[in-house]
């Protein structure tokens, strides 16, 4: 069953979403749907790789884009054994 959504978008993308859905044959609403399939899909497939016990958690914390994990990983290995 089809809903209707309304989101907020800054205008300009909007304006080239549009022109990208019309050269590429398809609506707008189609191509945004496509989109969050895709993302929903890449989701569910990193979800299954987790350990059923931790699958719960899947999406409980949220990181920061920016977050160099290494960087992190080094960082607190370095307080664990430097002190």
């Amino acid at each position: 069953m089809k809903t209707k959504l309304t989101l907020t978008i800054e205008k300009s993308t909007i304006e080239k979403a549009k022109e990208f859905a019309s050269n590429s044959g398809k609506s707008l609403s189609d191509l945004v749907e496509s989109y969050l399939k895709k993302e929903l899909a890449a989701q569910e497939i990193e979800k299954s790789k987790l350990p059923v016990e931790f699958r719960g958690l899947f999406g409980s914390v949220k990181l920061s884009s920016d977050l160099n994990e290494k960087e992190a990983i080094r960082k607190i290995l370095s307080e664990k054994h430097l002190g």
